[in-house]
């Protein structure tokens, strides 16, 4: 892509007209990696134009408002978020008695689980402070581990089993009398597969612990898609022992960027989920989660398209996306040299290996990209990773030839990649 040397301006003295802003903005995408095309496989979640329209539009609206002040100053946000509150619960099966809160992201969602989760520990235990862990299989999401580090939390990562879930019987090895949690994916990040949700409630309530069910990626996928028929394992509050789960709006809830959800079965547990602080001149100042200020257009955005978009309409983006991943599966594998790492269908992922050594995947990825085919790279096994939206649908065909080309290119003149532990 654009390979534009880029010098570092300050403020201007004088400021600029935004008609020469607005055609430098534009220059400056003109360099980005075209995400509406299908060439990202990350990083952007595109349904269609139209669903685009209302997310800009909503967010808009309430782009000056601050989430901070729902309910007092803004009392239009929190009837916004009462809304979503209520699709996710119904959505993710939650029982009665229910709670939730809105973060910026699937980070702040799984901040927000482990937090409560520890701080219920220390309360229930009588400690102040306390050593504790979570277990949890290899696949989990690194933002797990950097909750971790800020809320002195141990991750105990365990192995997998044949199917790359995590292994259960290495996971009840794993708990000791200072475990709090148990984590589990759904589906995890790299192989796109579930870890064996169901058997891990079992394991909860049989330990007393607290589980998490991670479903940043595939939470407002899984459901529509098991309607569809799609191989969806049980994973949400219908599995007993299920305590909290997260799910982003801003994936494929298709909401605008800093939208997710952390859900819990007993709204009481929240109790120990709120900050509140007392102890200067203001007054009191309390927050339901980590962020203070919040994007009132976040909110507005995720609660328009929800709205827009309807059950049929989540149900029809669904159907496109994992149409776009079973094409792709079908179509890597019939590359000579190639394979789909197994199973499949469970979720928009895909990561795809060379079986034959004469083939370098990593120069693959690197012969795509220069194509204009920014690509996800796997390090265990080494391969390329591709999430999947609807955007993808339309270019599959286009895609599988330039994966094919990619390879002959590659063995035909015996190329290797650099590698680089920091790319992947």
């Amino acid at each position: 892509m654009s390979n534009i040397e880029h010098k570092r301006r300050g403020l201007p003295k004088k400021g600029i007209e935004w008609s020469t802003l607005r055609v430098e903005l534009e220059e400056l995408k003109g360099g980005d990696f075209k995400w509406r095309e299908g060439r990202v496989p990350s990083y952007t979640y595109f349904f269609n134009d139209e669903t685009l329209r209302v997310q800009k539009e909503a967010y808009c609206e309430f782009m000056s408002e601050n989430g901070l002040g729902a309910g007092r100053a803004f009392p239009s946000l929190s009837r916004m978020i009462d809304d979503i509150f209520a699709i996710g619960l119904e959505l993710f099966n939650a029982p009665d008695g229910s709670g939730a809160s809105f973060t910026s992201g699937g980070t702040e969602s799984v901040f927000q689980a482990v937090k409560t989760a520890r701080d219920q520990a220390r309360a229930m235990r009588e400690e102040k402070f306390g050593y504790y862990n979570v277990v949890t299989p290899l696949t989990a999401h690194p933002c797990l581990s950097k909750v971790a580090e800020i809320l002195d939390v141990t991750v105990k990562r365990v192995d997998l089993d044949a199917e790359r879930r995590g292994d259960l019987a290495a996971l009840e090895q794993a708990i000791d009398e200072h475990t709090i949690m148990l984590y589990g994916s759904a589906p995890c990040y790299p192989y796109g597969v579930f870890d064996p949700i169901a058997d891990m409630g079992r394991l909860a309530q049989k330990r007393q612990l607290w589980l998490h069910v991670d479903a940043c990626w595939g939470g407002f996928i899984s459901p529509f898609a098991k309607k569809l028929g799609y191989p969806i394992p049980e994973w949400d509050f219908n599995v007993p022992g299920v305590t909290s789960l997260s799910a982003d709006i801003h994936k494929f809830g298709y909401g605008a960027k800093g939208a997710s959800l952390v859900l819990y079965r007993d709204a009481q547990v929240q109790k120990y989920e709120r900050f509140e602080f007392s102890d200067w001149p203001r007054g009191t100042y309390v927050t339901p989660t980590f962020m203070g200020t919040k994007p009132g257009g976040a909110i507005a955005a995720a609660w328009a398209v929800m709205q827009y978009l309807g059950e049929e309409g989540y149900l029809q983006a669904t159907r496109e996306t994992m149409d776009a991943t079973m094409r792709l599966v079908q179509g890597i594998n019939k590359i000579p040299g190639l394979v789909c790492l197994e199973p499949t269908g469970e979720a928009n992922l895909v990561t795809f290996v060379a079986t034959d050594p004469a083939i370098d995947i990593m120069a693959v990825a690197d012969r795509l990209e220069k194509r204009g085919w920014f690509r996800g790279r796997m390090r265990e096994p080494l391969g390329i990773h591709q999430g999947v939206n609807p955007a993808h649908l339309p270019v599959v065909d286009d895609y599988l030839s330039e994966v094919s080309a990619a390879v002959n290119f590659v063995t035909s003149r015996r190329l290797s990649a650099k590698y680089d532990e920091h790319s992947y």
